[in-house]
């Protein structure tokens, strides 16, 4: 199931967005069934709680009709205390496919989603790669033939030639700055595993990624950003 894009036709899946995060499945997941189950038979539900799907959740119908009057009767209505966004889902949920095709239909359906996946986590970790090389490029054509370099020691390699690395080192980050914002901020490039602190040295962190090409996107996009009022570094981690 998809959850973007405008003037999408009418299915049975209902994708509604802008719910508190805050609440916890075990909460929202009734709380919605109470509400819209007055439309039609619901199916199922479907809410996730990672980074990037929090706040949203899928609803499941029988028939379009009822996702119609659904959508129609409750978009904007609040639920703890924020207007939900309802839209069509873009694509048939597994649920109705099940229903409607089978259990042949839904493994081809399902297998069907995973290679669309597959494509689109390779078309970014190859724009990722493609950027990476670009800055690399533009930043030795602009620096100056004969700049003063500063004085490393015997076989320490500079940060700036630091070989990639699918851990990044994170420094001068604002000490109010935890581990749930930065996950906040490095969850949205692929491959994304995890930050991790140093409880005694909070201005400091390190986010992990399944392969060097989600880090060099990450590093790309946030290095030299500002958090607070200062810029963080974002180097590779040495080897």
């Amino acid at each position: 199931m998809s959850d973007d894009g405008d003037e999408i036709p009418p299915s049975a899946t209902i994708y509604i967005k802008n719910l508190d995060e805050d609440v916890k499945l075990t909460t929202l997941v009734p709380a919605l069934r109470e509400l819209f189950e007055d439309f039609g038979n619901i199916i199922d539900i479907v809410a996730k709680k990672s980074v990037k799907r929090k706040g949203q959740a899928f609803i499941v119908y029988d028939s379009v009709d009822a996702a119609q009057d659904a959508k129609d009767e409750m978009n904007s209505f609040e639920i703890f205390g924020k207007p939900m966004h309802i839209e069509f889902a873009k694509t048939r949920s597994d649920a109705t496919v099940l229903r409607e095709n089978g259990e042949e239909a839904l493994e081809e359906h399902m297998t069907a989603r995973l290679e669309v996946k597959k494509r689109k986590q390779d078309e970014e970790a190859e724009k990722a790669k493609a950027a990476a090389k670009r800055v690399a490029t533009e930043t030795l054509a602009e620096r100056p033939a004969k700049a003063a370099k500063v004085a490393q020691p015997a076989g320490i390699v500079p940060e700036e030639y630091l070989p990639p690395n699918k851990i990044l080192y994170l420094r001068d980050l604002p000490e109010d700055y935890g581990k749930d914002a930065l996950t906040a901020i490095y969850s949205r490039f692929p491959g994304f595993k995890e930050v991790r602190t140093v409880p005694t040295r909070k201005t400091i962190a390190f986010v992990e990624y399944d392969d060097e090409s989600g880090a060099i996107a990450a590093k790309d996009a946030t290095g030299g950003m500002t958090l607070g009022e200062q810029a963080i570094k974002v180097t590779f981690q040495r080897k």
